[in-house]
Protein backbone atom coordinates (compact mmCIF):
# COMPACT_ATOMS: atom_id res chain seq x y z
CA UNK A 1 0.00 0.00 0.00
CA UNK A 2 1.33 3.42 -0.94
CA UNK A 3 0.35 6.89 0.29
CA UNK A 4 1.50 10.36 -0.81
CA UNK A 5 1.26 12.98 1.95
CA UNK A 6 1.39 16.77 1.61
CA UNK A 7 2.07 19.31 4.36
CA UNK A 8 0.54 22.79 4.61
CA UNK A 9 -0.09 24.10 1.08
CA UNK A 10 -1.62 27.51 1.94
CA UNK A 11 -3.26 28.03 -1.44
CA UNK A 12 -4.28 31.69 -1.34
CA UNK A 13 -6.00 34.50 -3.18
CA UNK A 14 -3.35 36.67 -4.82
CA UNK A 15 -3.12 40.43 -5.23
CA UNK A 16 -4.14 41.01 -8.84
CA UNK A 17 -2.56 44.49 -8.85
CA UNK A 18 0.99 43.08 -8.53
CA UNK A 19 2.55 42.67 -11.97
CA UNK A 20 3.50 39.08 -12.77
CA UNK A 21 2.10 37.65 -9.55
CA UNK A 22 -0.78 35.83 -11.21
CA UNK A 23 1.61 34.02 -13.56
CA UNK A 24 3.89 33.00 -10.66
CA UNK A 25 0.92 31.89 -8.57
CA UNK A 26 -0.59 29.75 -11.32
CA UNK A 27 2.76 28.24 -12.30
CA UNK A 28 3.76 27.42 -8.72
CA UNK A 29 0.55 25.77 -7.57
CA UNK A 30 -0.12 24.13 -10.93
CA UNK A 31 3.30 22.47 -11.05
CA UNK A 32 3.28 21.52 -7.36
CA UNK A 33 -0.08 19.77 -7.66
CA UNK A 34 1.12 18.05 -10.82
CA UNK A 35 4.13 16.67 -8.94
CA UNK A 36 1.89 15.60 -6.06
CA UNK A 37 -0.69 13.75 -8.11
CA UNK A 38 1.52 12.30 -10.84
CA UNK A 39 2.84 9.74 -8.36
CA UNK A 40 0.82 6.54 -8.28
CA UNK A 41 -0.62 5.82 -4.83
CA UNK A 42 -3.66 4.36 -3.13
CA UNK A 43 -4.36 7.71 -1.45
CA UNK A 44 -3.12 11.30 -1.79
CA UNK A 45 -3.47 13.08 1.56
CA UNK A 46 -3.38 16.75 2.59
CA UNK A 47 -2.54 17.36 6.26
CA UNK A 48 -4.60 20.54 6.40
CA UNK A 49 -4.10 24.26 5.75
CA UNK A 50 -4.71 23.31 2.17
CA UNK A 51 -5.91 26.90 1.85
CA UNK A 52 -4.62 30.08 3.44
CA UNK A 53 -7.90 31.47 4.77
CA UNK A 54 -10.58 29.00 3.74
CA UNK A 55 -12.50 31.37 1.47
CA UNK A 56 -14.99 30.04 -1.04
CA UNK A 57 -12.71 31.21 -3.85
CA UNK A 58 -9.59 29.54 -2.43
CA UNK A 59 -11.39 26.25 -1.96
CA UNK A 60 -13.03 26.41 -5.38
CA UNK A 61 -9.75 27.12 -7.15
CA UNK A 62 -7.59 24.54 -5.37
CA UNK A 63 -10.26 21.86 -5.73
CA UNK A 64 -10.39 22.81 -9.39
CA UNK A 65 -6.71 21.89 -9.66
CA UNK A 66 -7.26 18.74 -7.63
CA UNK A 67 -10.21 17.78 -9.81
CA UNK A 68 -7.98 17.53 -12.85
CA UNK A 69 -6.50 14.43 -11.21
CA UNK A 70 -9.23 12.99 -8.99
CA UNK A 71 -11.50 12.59 -12.00
CA UNK A 72 -9.40 9.52 -12.67
CA UNK A 73 -10.43 6.27 -11.03
CA UNK A 74 -6.91 5.71 -9.67
CA UNK A 75 -6.60 9.01 -7.75
CA UNK A 76 -8.28 9.38 -4.35
CA UNK A 77 -7.76 12.55 -2.31
CA UNK A 78 -8.26 13.07 1.44
CA UNK A 79 -8.15 16.53 3.04
CA UNK A 80 -8.03 16.77 6.82
CA UNK A 81 -8.97 20.22 8.09
CA UNK A 82 -6.39 22.73 9.29
CA UNK A 83 -6.98 25.95 11.22
CA UNK A 84 -6.43 28.11 8.11
CA UNK A 85 -9.10 26.12 6.25
CA UNK A 86 -11.71 27.28 8.79
CA UNK A 87 -11.03 31.01 9.13
CA UNK A 88 -13.40 32.46 6.52
CA UNK A 89 -16.28 29.98 6.65
CA UNK A 90 -17.92 27.68 9.21
CA UNK A 91 -16.80 24.07 9.26
CA UNK A 92 -20.13 22.86 7.88
CA UNK A 93 -19.83 25.11 4.83
CA UNK A 94 -16.25 24.02 4.12
CA UNK A 95 -17.18 20.33 4.37
CA UNK A 96 -20.15 20.88 2.09
CA UNK A 97 -17.98 22.63 -0.49
CA UNK A 98 -15.17 20.06 -0.42
CA UNK A 99 -17.32 16.94 -0.06
CA UNK A 100 -14.93 15.63 2.60
CA UNK A 101 -16.03 13.97 5.86
CA UNK A 102 -15.11 15.66 9.13
CA UNK A 103 -13.22 12.58 10.34
CA UNK A 104 -13.13 9.03 9.06
CA UNK A 105 -11.21 5.78 8.91
CA UNK A 106 -10.27 3.21 6.31
CA UNK A 107 -9.21 -0.37 6.97
CA UNK A 108 -7.16 -2.49 4.58
CA UNK A 109 -5.48 -5.87 4.87
CA UNK A 110 -2.20 -4.16 5.82
CA UNK A 111 -3.22 -1.23 8.03
CA UNK A 112 -5.90 0.97 9.55
CA UNK A 113 -5.92 4.64 8.51
CA UNK A 114 -7.63 7.34 10.61
CA UNK A 115 -8.23 10.95 9.52
CA UNK A 116 -8.87 13.55 12.24
CA UNK A 117 -10.35 17.02 12.48
CA UNK A 118 -8.16 18.96 14.94
CA UNK A 119 -9.13 22.50 13.86
CA UNK A 120 -11.15 25.06 15.79
CA UNK A 121 -14.10 26.61 13.96
CA UNK A 122 -13.43 30.20 12.79
CA UNK A 123 -11.15 31.11 15.71
CA UNK A 124 -8.60 33.66 14.46
CA UNK A 125 -7.18 34.22 17.95
CA UNK A 126 -6.39 30.59 18.82
CA UNK A 127 -4.83 28.55 16.03
CA UNK A 128 -3.98 25.65 18.30
CA UNK A 129 -5.71 22.30 17.92
CA UNK A 130 -8.68 20.80 19.72
CA UNK A 131 -10.55 17.49 19.65
CA UNK A 132 -13.97 17.23 21.31
CA UNK A 133 -15.02 14.30 23.48
CA UNK A 134 -17.10 12.71 20.73
CA UNK A 135 -14.19 12.55 18.32
CA UNK A 136 -11.76 11.46 21.04
CA UNK A 137 -14.10 8.57 21.91
CA UNK A 138 -14.22 7.68 18.20
CA UNK A 139 -10.41 7.76 18.01
CA UNK A 140 -10.12 5.49 21.03
CA UNK A 141 -12.57 3.06 19.43
CA UNK A 142 -10.51 3.18 16.23
CA UNK A 143 -7.27 2.47 18.10
CA UNK A 144 -8.84 -0.53 19.81
CA UNK A 145 -10.43 -1.77 16.57
CA UNK A 146 -7.04 -1.69 14.80
CA UNK A 147 -5.78 -4.44 17.13
CA UNK A 148 -2.16 -5.28 16.36
CA UNK A 149 -2.49 -4.08 12.76
CA UNK A 150 -0.44 -0.90 12.04
CA UNK A 151 -2.49 2.27 12.63
CA UNK A 152 -1.68 5.46 10.68
CA UNK A 153 -3.37 8.63 11.98
CA UNK A 154 -3.46 11.86 9.97
CA UNK A 155 -4.24 15.22 11.59
CA UNK A 156 -3.25 18.83 11.10
CA UNK A 157 -1.98 19.59 14.60
CA UNK A 158 0.74 17.57 16.34
CA UNK A 159 0.21 15.78 19.61
CA UNK A 160 1.62 17.92 22.42
CA UNK A 161 5.32 17.40 23.26
CA UNK A 162 6.13 15.08 20.35
CA UNK A 163 7.57 16.70 17.19
CA UNK A 164 9.56 19.94 16.87
CA UNK A 165 7.75 23.06 18.16
CA UNK A 166 4.77 21.04 19.40
CA UNK A 167 5.33 22.43 22.91
CA UNK A 168 5.06 26.02 21.73
CA UNK A 169 2.07 28.28 22.29
CA UNK A 170 -0.80 27.00 20.09
CA UNK A 171 1.67 24.60 18.46
CA UNK A 172 -0.30 21.40 19.00
CA UNK A 173 -3.58 19.82 19.98
CA UNK A 174 -4.26 21.43 23.35
CA UNK A 175 -2.51 19.60 26.15
CA UNK A 176 -5.83 19.38 28.04
CA UNK A 177 -7.03 16.94 25.38
CA UNK A 178 -5.91 13.53 26.66
CA UNK A 179 -4.69 12.10 23.37
CA UNK A 180 -2.81 9.34 25.17
CA UNK A 181 -6.09 8.03 26.56
CA UNK A 182 -6.66 6.87 22.97
CA UNK A 183 -3.13 6.44 21.59
CA UNK A 184 -1.98 4.56 24.68
CA UNK A 185 -4.35 1.70 23.90
CA UNK A 186 -2.57 0.82 20.69
CA UNK A 187 -1.21 -2.71 20.34
CA UNK A 188 1.68 -2.86 17.90
CA UNK A 189 2.84 0.01 15.68
CA UNK A 190 1.22 3.43 15.43
CA UNK A 191 2.21 6.39 13.23
CA UNK A 192 0.85 9.93 13.51
CA UNK A 193 1.31 12.39 10.61
CA UNK A 194 0.80 16.13 11.01
CA UNK A 195 1.72 19.60 9.74
CA UNK A 196 0.96 22.97 11.42
CA UNK A 197 4.36 23.98 12.83
CA UNK A 198 6.00 24.26 9.38
CA UNK A 199 9.07 22.23 10.39
CA UNK A 200 10.06 18.74 9.25
CA UNK A 201 10.45 16.49 12.28
CA UNK A 202 10.27 12.85 13.31
CA UNK A 203 9.93 11.77 16.94
CA UNK A 204 9.08 8.58 18.80
CA UNK A 205 7.28 7.79 22.04
CA UNK A 206 6.51 4.27 23.18
CA UNK A 207 5.20 2.35 20.15
CA UNK A 208 4.25 5.56 18.25
CA UNK A 209 6.24 7.40 15.60
CA UNK A 210 5.30 11.02 14.86
CA UNK A 211 6.03 12.40 11.38
CA UNK A 212 5.67 16.14 10.87
CA UNK A 213 5.84 17.89 7.49
CA UNK A 214 6.94 21.45 6.77
CA UNK A 215 4.84 23.82 4.68
CA UNK A 216 5.26 23.37 0.92
CA UNK A 217 6.23 27.04 0.48
CA UNK A 218 9.21 26.38 2.78
CA UNK A 219 10.16 22.86 1.73
CA UNK A 220 8.71 21.75 -1.63
CA UNK A 221 8.43 18.04 -0.99
CA UNK A 222 5.99 15.30 -0.01
CA UNK A 223 6.21 12.10 2.00
CA UNK A 224 5.89 8.76 0.31
CA UNK A 225 4.58 6.16 2.75
CA UNK A 226 4.95 2.54 1.68
CA UNK A 227 3.26 -0.07 3.86
CA UNK A 228 4.32 -3.67 3.48
CA UNK A 229 3.99 -6.84 5.55
CA UNK A 230 7.44 -6.39 7.11
CA UNK A 231 7.97 -2.63 7.32
CA UNK A 232 6.59 0.87 6.82
CA UNK A 233 8.94 3.19 4.95
CA UNK A 234 8.56 6.98 4.92
CA UNK A 235 10.67 8.85 2.37
CA UNK A 236 10.84 12.38 1.00
CA UNK A 237 9.97 13.17 -2.62
CA UNK A 238 11.31 16.57 -3.72
CA UNK A 239 9.50 18.91 -6.12
CA UNK A 240 12.30 21.12 -7.44
CA UNK A 241 10.98 22.39 -10.77
CA UNK A 242 11.93 25.96 -11.67
CA UNK A 243 8.30 27.11 -11.37
CA UNK A 244 8.22 25.84 -7.79
CA UNK A 245 11.65 26.92 -6.56
CA UNK A 246 11.57 30.43 -8.04
CA UNK A 247 7.84 30.97 -7.51
CA UNK A 248 7.73 30.54 -3.74
CA UNK A 249 9.75 33.69 -2.94
CA UNK A 250 7.62 35.89 -5.22
CA UNK A 251 4.41 34.46 -3.80
CA UNK A 252 5.43 34.83 -0.13
CA UNK A 253 6.53 38.44 -0.64
CA UNK A 254 2.90 39.41 -1.34
CA UNK A 255 1.07 36.98 0.91
CA UNK A 256 -0.92 37.58 4.09
CA UNK A 257 -1.27 35.15 7.04
CA UNK A 258 1.93 33.26 6.13
CA UNK A 259 5.62 33.74 6.86
CA UNK A 260 8.41 31.47 5.68
CA UNK A 261 10.09 29.46 8.43
CA UNK A 262 13.92 29.40 8.65
CA UNK A 263 15.40 25.93 9.10
CA UNK A 264 12.17 24.20 8.15
CA UNK A 265 13.90 21.28 6.41
CA UNK A 266 15.85 19.99 9.41
CA UNK A 267 18.13 16.99 9.04
CA UNK A 268 17.61 13.88 6.94
CA UNK A 269 16.48 12.01 10.04
CA UNK A 270 13.63 14.52 10.31
CA UNK A 271 12.31 13.48 6.90
CA UNK A 272 12.73 9.73 6.43
CA UNK A 273 12.29 6.63 8.55
CA UNK A 274 11.88 2.87 8.20
CA UNK A 275 9.82 1.06 10.82
CA UNK A 276 10.17 -2.70 11.04
CA UNK A 277 6.88 -4.39 11.85
CA UNK A 278 8.25 -7.70 13.07
CA UNK A 279 9.87 -6.47 16.27
CA UNK A 280 8.79 -2.81 16.37
CA UNK A 281 12.33 -1.53 15.73
CA UNK A 282 12.76 1.70 13.78
CA UNK A 283 15.66 3.11 11.81
CA UNK A 284 15.87 6.81 10.92
CA UNK A 285 17.77 8.51 8.13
Amino acid sequence: MKLIVMGDLHYHEFDETVAGLQASHEAYYGKLMERFFEQDADLHISLGDLTNFGTERELREIYGLIGRWTGRADRRFVHVLGNHDLYAQPRADVLAQTGQPRYSRVETDLAMLAFLDTARDQDLLDWGGWIDDEQLDWLEETVVASGDKPLLVFGHHPVYATTARSEGDMGSIHRQVDMWRALGRKQGIGLYFNGHTHVDSIASRDNWTFVQLAACLDVPSFRVVEIGPESIEVSAAEALDEEIVSGSAAICAHMHHFRQTPGARGEQGDREIRIALKDGASLTG
